[in-house]
């Protein structure tokens, strides 16, 4: 289902935003309001619905427009000279445009028109579209960061946040210093809070929204930062996409840190506010699903098990393999090395002496009796398990010719806890240790 509704999504989104881009009301300013009625019909009859007019009091005043970022094009006329302000930083593309629009404006009141780049880019940078490719390199990675942290089982979402916040630092210095030192846009360090802000707020609203897209997790970040998130993003320039991409673009974290990077590289801060506003709104989102997500697992793990008269079933892992969130496993006893999967649930069986227990069987249930994972202890008595969901679980050690032991244990992520058995000969008469609940941490 993923790969074929992510084709379709695609094959539809892509063609739509991309084939044949024209302007869809574009705002130009004409600097003069006599002139300004003439224009707009002029406009509209050759090119309808391409262009919103509007009228300044001078060419002066349309200049300051197109710099202020409320225009993207100002015209202005002075006896048989007509001037065109545009701004190269909103991208070629959308310059051609407009000089093809206003090119039969001014032929028709036999005037020759002059172009001129109020914002020009970096030589490296003809086209308009390095902040583009350069926010693609944070946005992608952000989405991807918080799929490995899925899988993160010893971390506590306070480690998840501190290591989103440190790979995002890091995305954004090497990307800034790389971008610039190539020159590909201006050495201007404003751009690496744009970055940070982006990368940040992909990976949180990502890591959020997880536990509640489950298996679906994988086809809603694609679809949001791939399919509707790169075509309105400002390859082609915002004012050339049909107006559902414009819409999209106000809203996305891609579109909106596109919008900043051009402000701060090409338009002295111009215009960088409200997209700065709009990519903390998308982090302030991640952090309330990831509070919404703590609170239901708080919820489920003080409700002693069977209170709800139901048997509770964990949520289906996420079916992406890449991606997919951990399940119960049996670890080897041995000191873990970077990179390697830490143990939740780990402790000794001992017999009456005190004395390990070999090929103890250990095994774990969930709140409603299903077993999760089955290991045996090493010759040092030891086990260990990995993948285990959040709230009760009950551990079960059995052994042949002693009394089985249950411990019942209260998960939660990022801490680690102990069940330590000491196991009787069941011909001694030793009862079998009751159970108990009860957590405990590990430094």
């Amino acid at each position: 289902m993923i790969p074929t509704l992510l084709f379709l999504g695609l094959l539809f989104c892509f063609p739509t935003a991309f084939h044949e881009p024209r302007p869809h009301h574009a705002k130009v300013v004409i600097a003069d309001p006599a002139l300004e009625r003439k224009v707009d019909a002029s406009l509209q009859q050759r090119h309808p619905g391409w262009f919103d007019v509007t009228a300044a009091t001078d060419a002066r005043e349309a200049r300051r427009a197109v710099l202020d970022r409320t225009a993207v094009a100002g015209y202005a006329t002075q006896g048989r000279n007509a001037v065109l302000y545009v701004a190269e930083a909103n991208g070629t593309a959308l310059e051609q445009a407009l000089a093809k629009g206003f090119a039969t404006v001014a032929a028709r009141r036999h005037q020759k028109l002059t172009i001129t780049d109020v914002a020009p880019t970096v030589s490296k940078d003809e086209n308009g579209t390095t902040p583009v490719y350069l926010a693609v390199a944070w946005n992608v990675p952000g989405y991807i960061l918080a799929t490995t942290l899925l899988r993160a089982v010893t971390f506590n979402r306070r480690k998840k946040m501190l290591a989103i916040v440190a790979a995002s630092a890091l995305f954004s210095v090497v990307g800034f210093f790389v971008g610039a030192g190539l020159g590909y846009f201006p050495y201007e360090p404003s751009a690496l809070g744009i970055a940070f802000l982006l990368s940040t707020a992909v990976a949180t609203f990502s890591l959020g929204m997880a536990p509640f897209t489950k298996q679906f997790f994988p086809l809603a970040g694609l679809g949001l930062y791939i399919v509707l998130s790169v075509p309105s993003s400002g390859v082609a320039p915002v004012q050339l996409l049909p107006a559902f991409f414009q819409g999209l673009h106000a809203v996305m974290p891609l579109g909106n840190a596109v919008d900043a990077l051009r402000g701060v590289l090409y338009f002295n801060d111009v215009g960088v506010l409200r997209p700065v506003l709009v990519l903390c709104a998308w982090i302030a989102a991640g952090m309330t699903l990831l509070g919404l997500d703590a609170w239901r697992h708080h919820r489920a793990a003080v409700r002693p098990p069977g209170e709800s008269g139901r048997e509770d079933v964990p949520e289906p892992p996420v079916e992406d393999p890449s991606v997919e969130a951990p399940s119960p496993t049996a670890l080897p006893v041995h000191p873990h090395h970077f990179g390697e999967q830490l143990p939740m649930l780990e402790g000794t069986v001992r017999d009456d002496g005190q004395q390990p227990l070999r090929h103890a069987v250990v095994t774990i249930m969930d709140a409603g009796g299903r077993q999760l994972v089955r290991t045996s202890t090493n010759v040092r008595g030891q086990y260990a398990v990995t993948g285990l969901p959040e709230g009760y679980i009950s551990v079960v050690a059995s052994y042949p010719g002693r009394n089985p032991v249950v411990h019942q244990k209260l998960l939660q992520s990022g801490t680690a806890v102990r069940s330590d058995f000491t196991m009787h000969d069941r011909h001694s008469g030793s009862p079998a240790h009751p159970a108990h609940t009860g957590r405990s941490g590990r430094a």
